[in-house]
């Protein structure tokens, strides 16, 4: 009997998923627990709509980061920080603050953890990167300056 699956049932298979299972597992312990549903017409279109929306979504999401992508392509953050006389800056600059740069001066809501950075700890020009989506990256420039 084929049935669809709306909870995770361990040894047949992840919840939302299309499963041949034997008519009396199905009768005596799927449905009772109300862990799958018989694949009839409309469990079969629930299931092709569920589907269709998260394909969509994904593709939504993977537009809007390489949109962003884009935007950020050869730009440069410029970050303000105090210093000491040496040119040594007071602590370093660290994923949160070039989060809010970018947000700030680009208007990108990014994750801090995303970025990969090396250690900003005296004035110049660093690289940065940040994972945007999955397969979608973008580099940019991090200045720092007094």
């Amino acid at each position: 009997m084929k049935v669809v699956l709306k909870q995770d049932v361990k040894g047949q298979g992840k919840a939302g998923q299309l499963v041949n299972v034997s008519d009396g597992y199905a009768r005596n312990f799927l449905f009772p627990r109300q862990l799958a549903v018989p694949a009839d017409a409309q469990a079969m279109n629930e299931l092709r709509t569920k589907e269709e929306a998260a394909q969509y979504h994904a593709r939504v999401e993977k537009e809007a980061a390489l949109e962003a992508a884009a935007k950020l392509k050869d730009k440069t953050v410029k970050i303000s920080a105090k210093a000491g006389s040496s040119g040594r800056l007071f602590g370093a600059v660290t994923t949160k603050e070039v989060a809010e740069a970018l947000n700030k001066q680009f208007g990108i809501q990014v994750d801090k953890r995303k970025i990969t950075m090396d250690d900003i700890k005296a004035y110049g020009t660093y690289a940065a990167e940040i994972k945007l989506h999955a397969g979608v990256t973008a580099t940019f420039s991090v200045t720092v300056s007094e």
